[in-house]
Protein backbone atom coordinates (compact mmCIF):
# COMPACT_ATOMS: atom_id res chain seq x y z
CA UNK A 1 0.00 0.00 0.00
CA UNK A 2 1.16 4.01 -0.44
CA UNK A 3 2.54 5.42 2.73
CA UNK A 4 -0.18 7.16 4.37
CA UNK A 5 0.07 11.25 4.87
CA UNK A 6 -1.09 12.78 7.17
CA UNK A 7 -2.60 16.00 5.14
CA UNK A 8 -6.05 15.53 3.80
CA UNK A 9 -6.98 16.20 0.40
CA UNK A 10 -10.45 15.65 0.35
CA UNK A 11 -12.80 16.11 3.50
CA UNK A 12 -16.38 16.01 4.01
CA UNK A 13 -18.03 17.89 7.14
CA UNK A 14 -21.52 16.54 8.43
CA UNK A 15 -22.68 16.39 5.19
CA UNK A 16 -26.40 15.57 4.57
CA UNK A 17 -27.82 15.36 0.61
CA UNK A 18 -31.25 14.61 -0.29
CA UNK A 19 -33.05 13.30 -3.21
CA UNK A 20 -36.19 15.42 -3.24
CA UNK A 21 -37.97 14.59 0.40
CA UNK A 22 -35.86 11.28 1.06
CA UNK A 23 -32.65 12.12 2.68
CA UNK A 24 -29.69 9.72 1.43
CA UNK A 25 -27.02 10.52 3.70
CA UNK A 26 -27.03 12.21 7.28
CA UNK A 27 -24.55 13.78 8.79
CA UNK A 28 -21.27 12.30 6.93
CA UNK A 29 -18.33 13.15 7.65
CA UNK A 30 -14.89 11.38 6.86
CA UNK A 31 -11.36 12.49 5.49
CA UNK A 32 -9.18 11.24 2.75
CA UNK A 33 -5.97 11.46 3.57
CA UNK A 34 -3.28 12.90 0.61
CA UNK A 35 -1.87 9.51 -0.90
CA UNK A 36 -4.41 7.11 0.67
CA UNK A 37 -6.81 4.46 -0.89
CA UNK A 38 -9.95 5.16 1.04
CA UNK A 39 -13.10 2.70 0.29
CA UNK A 40 -16.70 3.48 2.04
CA UNK A 41 -18.79 0.41 2.58
CA UNK A 42 -21.91 -0.11 2.39
CA UNK A 43 -25.23 -2.57 1.22
CA UNK A 44 -26.90 -1.34 -1.68
CA UNK A 45 -29.21 1.93 -1.16
CA UNK A 46 -27.27 3.01 1.84
CA UNK A 47 -26.30 5.75 0.27
CA UNK A 48 -22.62 5.34 -1.08
CA UNK A 49 -22.97 6.70 -4.39
CA UNK A 50 -24.57 10.00 -2.85
CA UNK A 51 -21.64 10.43 -1.01
CA UNK A 52 -19.96 10.48 -4.38
CA UNK A 53 -21.98 12.53 -6.42
CA UNK A 54 -22.36 15.15 -3.60
CA UNK A 55 -18.38 15.54 -3.74
CA UNK A 56 -18.38 15.60 -7.62
CA UNK A 57 -21.30 18.08 -7.60
CA UNK A 58 -23.89 16.32 -9.17
CA UNK A 59 -25.90 16.53 -6.38
CA UNK A 60 -25.97 20.11 -4.13
CA UNK A 61 -25.84 18.71 -0.18
CA UNK A 62 -28.28 20.80 2.17
CA UNK A 63 -26.26 20.96 5.04
CA UNK A 64 -22.33 20.43 5.77
CA UNK A 65 -19.00 21.32 4.06
CA UNK A 66 -16.73 19.78 1.22
CA UNK A 67 -13.19 20.18 1.41
CA UNK A 68 -10.60 19.83 -1.43
CA UNK A 69 -7.29 21.02 -0.12
CA UNK A 70 -8.57 22.94 2.68
CA UNK A 71 -11.16 25.19 -0.06
CA UNK A 72 -14.95 24.44 -0.01
CA UNK A 73 -16.50 22.79 -3.34
CA UNK A 74 -19.87 21.91 -3.16
CA UNK A 75 -20.83 24.92 -4.23
CA UNK A 76 -19.31 24.32 -7.73
CA UNK A 77 -20.28 23.32 -11.18
CA UNK A 78 -19.16 19.53 -11.65
CA UNK A 79 -16.92 20.49 -14.73
CA UNK A 80 -15.17 23.37 -12.17
CA UNK A 81 -14.61 20.44 -9.61
CA UNK A 82 -12.88 17.85 -12.45
CA UNK A 83 -11.03 21.00 -13.06
CA UNK A 84 -9.64 20.99 -10.27
CA UNK A 85 -8.63 17.22 -10.35
CA UNK A 86 -11.37 15.40 -8.82
CA UNK A 87 -13.00 13.05 -11.34
CA UNK A 88 -15.10 10.44 -10.93
CA UNK A 89 -15.41 6.85 -12.70
CA UNK A 90 -19.23 6.75 -12.26
CA UNK A 91 -21.26 2.74 -11.44
CA UNK A 92 -22.19 1.76 -14.90
CA UNK A 93 -19.48 3.05 -16.59
CA UNK A 94 -21.15 4.91 -18.70
CA UNK A 95 -18.38 4.72 -21.55
CA UNK A 96 -19.50 6.20 -25.01
CA UNK A 97 -20.72 2.99 -26.63
CA UNK A 98 -20.71 4.73 -30.29
CA UNK A 99 -17.25 5.90 -30.16
CA UNK A 100 -14.31 4.20 -30.47
CA UNK A 101 -12.17 3.24 -27.54
CA UNK A 102 -9.73 5.52 -28.42
CA UNK A 103 -12.42 8.27 -28.44
CA UNK A 104 -13.45 7.27 -25.31
CA UNK A 105 -9.93 7.91 -24.00
CA UNK A 106 -9.38 11.28 -25.78
CA UNK A 107 -13.04 12.54 -24.66
CA UNK A 108 -11.40 12.06 -20.87
CA UNK A 109 -8.77 14.44 -21.61
CA UNK A 110 -11.40 17.07 -22.83
CA UNK A 111 -10.01 19.86 -19.73
CA UNK A 112 -6.34 19.50 -20.77
CA UNK A 113 -5.18 22.02 -23.10
CA UNK A 114 -4.39 21.27 -27.00
CA UNK A 115 -0.70 22.09 -26.22
CA UNK A 116 -1.02 18.89 -23.99
CA UNK A 117 -1.23 16.79 -27.05
CA UNK A 118 2.13 15.08 -27.40
CA UNK A 119 1.47 14.32 -23.04
CA UNK A 120 -2.25 12.95 -24.04
CA UNK A 121 -0.63 10.42 -26.40
CA UNK A 122 1.90 9.31 -23.72
CA UNK A 123 -1.24 9.06 -21.38
CA UNK A 124 -3.07 7.08 -23.85
CA UNK A 125 0.11 4.53 -24.31
CA UNK A 126 0.28 4.40 -20.29
CA UNK A 127 -3.42 3.29 -19.89
CA UNK A 128 -2.37 0.62 -22.68
CA UNK A 129 0.12 -0.64 -20.56
CA UNK A 130 -2.11 -1.00 -17.45
CA UNK A 131 -4.99 -2.72 -19.81
CA UNK A 132 -3.81 -4.60 -23.50
CA UNK A 133 -7.02 -5.48 -24.23
CA UNK A 134 -7.90 -1.66 -25.04
CA UNK A 135 -5.07 -1.23 -27.27
CA UNK A 136 -5.91 -4.03 -28.97
CA UNK A 137 -9.77 -2.74 -29.30
CA UNK A 138 -8.94 0.85 -29.47
CA UNK A 139 -11.02 1.09 -33.26
CA UNK A 140 -13.65 -0.90 -31.75
CA UNK A 141 -16.96 0.77 -30.65
CA UNK A 142 -16.99 0.73 -26.58
CA UNK A 143 -19.82 -0.84 -26.79
CA UNK A 144 -18.82 -3.70 -28.19
CA UNK A 145 -16.31 -4.31 -25.22
CA UNK A 146 -17.35 -6.67 -22.59
CA UNK A 147 -18.52 -5.29 -18.52
CA UNK A 148 -14.71 -5.66 -17.65
CA UNK A 149 -13.18 -4.05 -20.79
CA UNK A 150 -15.85 -1.39 -20.28
CA UNK A 151 -14.38 -0.44 -16.56
CA UNK A 152 -11.16 -0.52 -17.46
CA UNK A 153 -11.84 2.17 -19.91
CA UNK A 154 -13.57 4.18 -17.74
CA UNK A 155 -10.85 4.41 -15.51
CA UNK A 156 -8.18 4.86 -18.04
CA UNK A 157 -10.54 7.56 -19.36
CA UNK A 158 -10.66 9.09 -16.03
CA UNK A 159 -6.90 8.84 -15.89
CA UNK A 160 -6.68 11.04 -18.59
CA UNK A 161 -7.97 13.42 -17.03
CA UNK A 162 -5.32 13.84 -14.29
CA UNK A 163 -6.43 13.30 -11.36
CA UNK A 164 -5.32 14.28 -7.87
CA UNK A 165 -7.94 12.00 -6.25
CA UNK A 166 -10.30 9.70 -7.95
CA UNK A 167 -13.28 8.52 -6.96
CA UNK A 168 -14.66 5.29 -8.17
CA UNK A 169 -18.16 3.70 -7.64
CA UNK A 170 -18.52 0.11 -7.77
CA UNK A 171 -15.72 -0.81 -9.73
CA UNK A 172 -16.31 -4.86 -9.07
CA UNK A 173 -19.80 -4.72 -10.20
CA UNK A 174 -21.17 -7.30 -12.45
CA UNK A 175 -17.18 -8.74 -12.47
CA UNK A 176 -16.12 -12.14 -11.70
CA UNK A 177 -13.54 -12.30 -8.98
CA UNK A 178 -10.49 -13.00 -11.69
CA UNK A 179 -11.29 -9.39 -12.99
CA UNK A 180 -11.87 -7.73 -9.88
CA UNK A 181 -8.72 -8.59 -8.69
CA UNK A 182 -7.39 -7.48 -11.65
CA UNK A 183 -9.22 -4.16 -11.71
CA UNK A 184 -7.97 -3.66 -7.83
CA UNK A 185 -4.56 -4.52 -8.90
CA UNK A 186 -4.63 -1.80 -11.32
CA UNK A 187 -6.17 0.96 -8.61
CA UNK A 188 -2.99 0.04 -6.60
CA UNK A 189 -0.69 0.42 -9.11
CA UNK A 190 -2.26 3.75 -9.99
CA UNK A 191 -1.94 4.96 -6.17
CA UNK A 192 1.69 3.88 -6.26
CA UNK A 193 3.01 4.70 -9.50
CA UNK A 194 1.64 8.40 -9.91
CA UNK A 195 0.39 9.58 -6.68
CA UNK A 196 -3.60 9.33 -7.53
CA UNK A 197 -5.51 9.64 -4.17
CA UNK A 198 -8.72 6.84 -4.53
CA UNK A 199 -11.81 6.84 -2.49
CA UNK A 200 -13.62 3.46 -3.79
CA UNK A 201 -17.04 2.65 -2.58
CA UNK A 202 -17.68 -0.93 -2.49
CA UNK A 203 -20.77 -3.62 -1.78
CA UNK A 204 -17.63 -6.32 -2.34
CA UNK A 205 -16.36 -5.92 1.06
CA UNK A 206 -13.23 -8.59 0.85
CA UNK A 207 -12.09 -7.36 -2.15
CA UNK A 208 -12.02 -3.54 -0.85
CA UNK A 209 -10.34 -4.67 2.70
CA UNK A 210 -7.51 -5.77 1.01
CA UNK A 211 -6.68 -3.72 -0.97
CA UNK A 212 -7.44 -0.26 0.44
CA UNK A 213 -5.90 1.24 3.89
CA UNK A 214 -8.75 2.87 5.75
CA UNK A 215 -12.82 2.15 5.57
CA UNK A 216 -15.85 3.88 6.56
CA UNK A 217 -18.84 1.23 6.69
CA UNK A 218 -22.15 3.51 5.86
CA UNK A 219 -25.51 2.19 6.71
CA UNK A 220 -28.90 3.80 6.17
CA UNK A 221 -26.75 6.81 5.38
CA UNK A 222 -25.24 7.43 8.95
CA UNK A 223 -21.26 6.11 9.03
CA UNK A 224 -21.29 3.45 12.14
CA UNK A 225 -17.88 2.32 11.69
CA UNK A 226 -14.32 3.10 10.45
CA UNK A 227 -10.65 2.49 10.83
CA UNK A 228 -7.98 1.07 9.20
CA UNK A 229 -8.95 -1.81 6.87
CA UNK A 230 -6.28 -4.05 8.84
CA UNK A 231 -8.47 -3.78 11.83
CA UNK A 232 -11.76 -3.68 10.48
CA UNK A 233 -10.89 -7.11 8.14
CA UNK A 234 -10.82 -8.55 12.06
CA UNK A 235 -14.02 -6.80 13.48
CA UNK A 236 -17.05 -9.86 14.12
CA UNK A 237 -19.39 -7.42 12.69
CA UNK A 238 -17.33 -7.03 9.33
CA UNK A 239 -16.93 -10.56 8.94
CA UNK A 240 -20.12 -11.54 9.82
CA UNK A 241 -22.25 -8.91 7.89
CA UNK A 242 -20.01 -8.27 4.98
CA UNK A 243 -17.67 -11.54 4.90
CA UNK A 244 -20.15 -13.95 5.79
CA UNK A 245 -17.73 -16.13 8.01
CA UNK A 246 -19.90 -16.21 11.10
CA UNK A 247 -23.56 -17.64 12.22
CA UNK A 248 -25.97 -18.33 8.98
CA UNK A 249 -22.93 -17.40 6.64
CA UNK A 250 -25.48 -15.43 4.59
CA UNK A 251 -23.74 -11.95 3.22
CA UNK A 252 -26.09 -8.91 3.81
CA UNK A 253 -28.90 -10.53 5.41
CA UNK A 254 -28.81 -9.31 8.80
CA UNK A 255 -28.85 -6.09 9.81
CA UNK A 256 -25.99 -4.28 12.30
CA UNK A 257 -26.41 -5.22 15.88
CA UNK A 258 -27.07 -2.78 18.64
CA UNK A 259 -24.68 0.62 18.65
CA UNK A 260 -22.34 -0.42 21.47
CA UNK A 261 -20.77 -2.15 18.68
CA UNK A 262 -20.14 -0.03 16.28
CA UNK A 263 -17.57 2.66 17.55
Amino acid sequence: MAPMMSEAILQLNNVESSYGPVKAIRGISLSVKQGSIVTVLGSNGAGKSTILKTISGIIDPQKGSVLYRGQPIQKLDPAKIVHLGLVQVPEGREIFPFLTVNENLLMGAYTRPASDKAAVEQDIELVFNYFPILRERARQPAGQLSGGQQQMLAISRALLAKPSVMLLDEPSLGLSPKLTKEIFEIIVRINREHGVTLLVVEQNAMVALKYADYGYVLEVGRIVMEDTCAVLREKDDIKEFYLGVKDSGVRGTRRWKKKKNWR
